[in-house]
């Protein structure tokens, strides 16, 4: 009789990171696709749905720009989309709010997203994902300190 060795996990690595971010990426981007939006378009409506009340331009730019490492013209580029959807509104004098059709869209996306990210992480032990979310908690301060020392 012959037993198999169950094969070894790899230790985690950028490779690892960014197959996993991918893949889930991916998942997310089906959903919004549907519903016509851009994975740093729903970046960007998810921190506008989140403030409480009307958020600084700048700010909201600022977020999308920590988030996605991406350059501020493209995330202000980004907001703009929004507003042109109407799922965003510009205030006066400087500020963006978040309107009830963006709202509603972010609130469908998120249910839609719910059951199939609960399905990935389903049967993973509790103590493995807070393991795994300080490691790469860790993984992203360090990252964005070199980046940082980089610009």
């Amino acid at each position: 009789m012959t037993t198999s060795v169950p094969p070894v996990p790899p230790l985690l690595n950028p490779r690892v990171i960014a197959l996993a971010h991918y893949a889930a990426r991916a998942v997310l981007e089906h959903v919004l696709a549907r519903h016509g939006l851009t994975f740093q378009q729903s970046v960007t409506l998810r921190l506008a749905a989140v403030a409480e009340g009307p958020v600084e331009r700048q700010h909201l730019v600022d977020g999308v720009v920590d988030s996605l490492k991406i350059e501020a013209a493209e995330a202000d580029a980004v907001v703009d989309e929004l507003i042109a959807s109407g799922a965003l509104s510009p205030q006066q004098p400087s500020r963006i709010r978040i309107t009830d059709a963006g709202r509603q869209l972010y609130e469908t996306t998120s249910a839609e997203t719910a059951p199939l990210s609960a399905r990935v992480y389903d049967g993973i032990p509790e103590d493995e994902l807070a393991v795994a979310g300080r490691v790469l908690s860790l993984i992203t301060e360090r990252a964005n300190r070199e980046l940082a020392a980089l610009t």
